[in-house]
């Protein structure tokens, strides 16, 4: 690893995986916790900084020698403007992609992991679907509600586009009660997601690499 892509990694998260150099390469993104918006995380906290993220992803779309995209995600979700700018991002690159969720990838994290054009799980990942929360002073009125609603519709109308669910399974999802100890929401462990029609394919880093390489070859 040279002292460039040893930088990349250390700072962003990034790396170029490249086999020979015969062979075109492979951008490896990693979502890893807190989604940081326009407010910077505490210093202590693991971040993905989104302004650091969308230059590499343009910066991917124009590089001829980039040929896929690797996605890995171990996130506990945050700013949703940040992460839904992430998620619009991949799934507009003309370039295959694929999402391989690790611990977690948790509220807004979700549209992330859907929004490649295929993804995996392993058997111990875990989604977490929660309604939407906002932190700081809130004006009860029914125009801060109607907004809420609005954001809400905003994730899973991206989710329901790009998975094999819909926008009313979502909100039903969000607004279970029976799971979660503090908080409304549902917990999908590796195969349930799958089975909830979210992720495509229970697998890890081999089954992901094989099926981005399968899809730059066929010409996806």
């Amino acid at each position: 690893m040279n002292q460039e892509m040893d930088q990349k990694l250390r700072e962003n998260g990034q790396i170029v995986l490249e086999k020979n150099k015969e062979e075109r390469h492979i951008l490896l993104l990693s979502v890893i916790g807190e989604i940081e918006g326009h407010e910077a995380a505490p210093n202590q906290n693991k971040a993905t900084k989104y302004d650091h993220v969308l230059p590499r992803l343009a910066a991917f779309e124009d590089d001829d020698t980039l040929e896929g995209l690797l996605v890995l995600l171990n996130t506990q979700g945050g700013d949703v403007d940040a992460g839904l700018a992430i998620a619009e991002m991949i799934a507009s690159l003309s370039k295959p992609t694929v999402s391989l969720v690790l611990g977690g990838s948790h509220s807004i994290g979700v549209p992330l992991a859907v929004a490649t054009d295929y993804s995996f799980i392993v058997e111990t990942g875990t989604l977490l679907i929660h309604p939407v929360r906002m932190g700081g002073t809130v004006i009860g009125a029914p125009q801060s509600y109607a907004y809420f609603k609005r954001v809400q519709d905003r994730i899973t109308g991206f989710i329901a586009e790009h998975s094999d669910t819909t926008q009313e399974i979502l909100e039903d999802m969000m607004m279970d009660n029976t799971e979660l100890t503090k908080d409304l929401g549902t917990i999908l462990v590796g195969k349930e997601a799958v089975t909830a029609g979210l992720i495509n394919e229970v697998g890890g880093i081999s089954q992901a690499l094989t099926k981005l390489k399968s899809m730059i070859k066929s010409g996806k």
